[in-house]
């Protein structure tokens, strides 16, 4: 009789919870306005807005300050990572050889392909100098 009675209040509680949540409608909790969907997505009637919107799109269009500019001035010759790799360990040359491929039909039904344009490397790795092996560039 003890395990029962916990159960039997365990489904009642369940059972009110669900009755209070089915007692709402959806009225009260989504009002229906005046515009449609396909109003409110074409801005129809809500000019005050739009100019809210452009009014904060102008203040994020601001000048560049004059520090700015200088650190974009000095870009090329900052030292980075991959600055220091490529001056470091400078890239071979391994041509490329590009060939274009002209429209066909493929496979067993006869699917249309265009025509395009495909990249072979001649060498099949990437070949890197050691430091100090390569002076000239290529």
């Amino acid at each position: 009789m003890k395990k029962t009675m916990p159960l039997c209040l365990t489904w009642i509680s369940l059972f009110c919870w669900g009755l209070a949540g089915c007692s709402t409608d959806k009225e009260t909790l989504l009002p229906h306005g005046e515009q449609t969907m396909l109003d409110i997505w074409n801005g129809a009637g809500s000019q005050g807005t739009q100019q809210q919107l452009l009014d904060a799109r102008q203040q994020l269009r601001r000048p560049l300050a004059q520090a700015d500019v200088s650190a974009a001035l000095q870009q090329p010759y900052t030292r980075t990572a991959g600055n220091e790799i490529r001056n470091l360990f400078p890239r071979l040359p391994n041509p490329d050889l590009v060939l274009y491929v002209y429209p066909h039909v493929s496979g067993t039904e006869q699917a249309p392909i265009p025509g395009y344009s495909t990249v072979f490397p001649f060498y099949q790795r990437v070949q890197y100098a050691l430091p100090g092996e390569r002076q000239e560039d290529l």
